[in-house]
């Protein structure tokens, strides 16, 4: 059976809102936030946890929404800004999907493994879910992804 976990970025792993004043910048299409943003664990943790993972057979997704209402030039920074911070942090992920705000997430990895688990702080995003079990990102997610491996 083959199985993903999918992530979400803001709010998720990265720290999107702890960044001061982060939606004056979105509604001003400066991407600050998505560069400057903490990651919201450890990430020596995090990368050990999900390389442990993805040697049991775990492939990795990235699925993350743009900002709402923005502009095609905006969002394309913001595409640049958010896999600069994933490389930045050695993310170990398979794919990548950053698309327009309130895209249904599970049309992103639809088809692409058996069971899917989604990652996310959003709890409408996690009730919309269809394709496996959710993670809720409000919680720290780092053990429930520990006890996957």
């Amino acid at each position: 059976m083959s199985k993903m976990l999918v992530f979400d970025m803001d709010g998720t792993i990265a720290d999107l809102y702890g960044v001061e004043n982060w939606l004056t910048y979105l509604r001003a299409e400066n991407p600050l936030p998505y560069v400057t943003a903490e990651p919201m664990y450890d990430m020596l943790d995090l990368m050990e946890t999900l390389h442990r993972l993805k040697e049991n057979g775990w492939r990795i997704a990235i699925t993350s929404w743009l900002a709402k209402g923005a502009s095609k030039d905006y969002n394309n920074r913001v595409r640049i800004a958010k896999k600069e911070w994933l490389d930045r942090f050695a993310f170990p992920y398979d794919e990548l999907h950053f698309v327009k705000y309130g895209t249904t997430k599970a049309n992103c990895t639809r088809n692409k493994a058996d069971f899917q688990i989604l990652v996310d702080d959003n709890m409408q995003v996690r009730k919309g879910w269809t394709l496996g079990a959710t993670i809720n990102a409000e919680h720290n997610i780092l053990s429930t992804l520990k006890a996957l491996v």
